[in-house]
């Protein structure tokens, strides 16, 4: 594994992370003895950047992690979220920002993740009828509690990550970033690097799709939140199946799999940590396996016309998660 630091001063972290969310909620086929057993084995594999969010189960999936980490806690660096509220039985009730808020939502982490310091606190979706300096100047305060180490925000607009900067240093942007959502290419990740910020690509496989794994709608079950995405539906789905097709021909000629060429070709950009999601030991494998595919300025060009930027079919989230992105 290779490793790099987020930010200007923030923990180094492995080049590939893990993303835990589907461990516990939105993808089916969950376990969680299965997953942890997966966590350790992207430990023992160099991957030592794990995310996750009080949002994910709900709150279920830290207590995962806690479990996890429980006897290792010294070797990986932990990410969590707070903003998407919602209740015990999984009803989404908004976001919240507000900086009473943000303390009981960090306190609640703690207390289900086990640990002392969180290392690095996103702002999970920003709250537009919230200042953003006084979201950020509320987690500040946890970082000079000692109850944060590193601060970070989510699907924020430039305007709102120029704002937040002024009021304390962001170590991480986690935005979706992909081979079919290459939309931060032209603002967000110019930004990133001006100020020093260190993009985390989330959901960097397309939601499995750029894997290859799903051939027709139907691979997917109903119970599975993909299954009312956009990008997985009707004539979208075909269209986007082509894509892939496109990908899985030239990491054919590459000698890898689809996902370790998408991931890949994520690495080749300066200062961009993917985070794929995987409930599976051999995935977790393949995935970290993507820093040997070396790709040449050909090889780069060949995947971008393969996959410009807006070919992907349908927007990234339905009609009320588009409405959270990018403000």
């Amino acid at each position: 594994m290779r490793y790099c630091q987020l930010g200007g001063d923030g923990p180094r972290v492995s080049v590939v992370g893990l993303g835990c969310m589907g461990m516990s909620d939105f993808y089916t086929g969950r376990d969680e003895d299965s997953a942890i057993h997966t966590i350790h084995h992207a430990i023992e594999s160099g991957v030592n950047f794990l995310d996750t969010a009080d949002m994910y189960g709900p709150f279920s999936n830290e207590r995962l992690v806690a479990r996890a980490i429980r006897d290792r806690r010294d070797r990986v660096v932990i990410a969590t979220k707070f903003g998407n509220v919602r209740s015990e039985d999984g009803a989404f009730l908004g976001i919240n920002g507000s900086p009473d808020y943000v303390r009981r939502a960090c306190d609640a982490s703690l207390a289900r993740l086990q640990v002392d310091t969180i290392d690095l606190y996103y702002q999970h979706r920003v709250d537009t009828t919230v200042p953003i300096e006084d979201t950020v100047g509320a987690m500040a305060e946890l970082v000079r509690d000692g109850k944060v180490r590193y601060l970070g925000l989510s699907e924020a607009a430039p305007a709102t990550i120029r704002r937040a900067a002024a009021v304390h240093p962001i170590t991480a942007l986690q935005t979706e970033f992909s081979l079919w959502t290459r939309d931060p290419e032209a603002e967000l990740l110019p930004l990133c690097a001006e100020l020093g910020i260190t993009f985390v690509a989330y959901s960097p496989l397309g939601r499995g799709f750029l894997t290859g794994r799903f051939r027709s709608p139907e691979d997917i079950p109903a119970d599975d939140w993909r299954y009312n995405h956009p990008r997985f539906q009707g004539e979208n789905f075909r269209q986007n199946l082509a894509l892939v097709g496109r990908i899985g021909e030239i990491a054919a000629r590459k000698g890898c799999t689809p996902a370790q060429l998408s991931l890949a070709w994520l690495l080749s950009h300066r200062d961009v940590v993917p985070i794929p999601g995987s409930t599976h030991r051999s995935r977790v494998e393949e995935n970290a396996r993507a820093i040997d595919v070396v790709l040449t300025p050909e090889d780069i060009a060949e995947i971008e016309k393969a996959a410009p930027r807006g070919a992907a079919a349908g927007a990234r989230y339905p009609a009320a998660g588009m409405a959270t992105v990018h403000r």
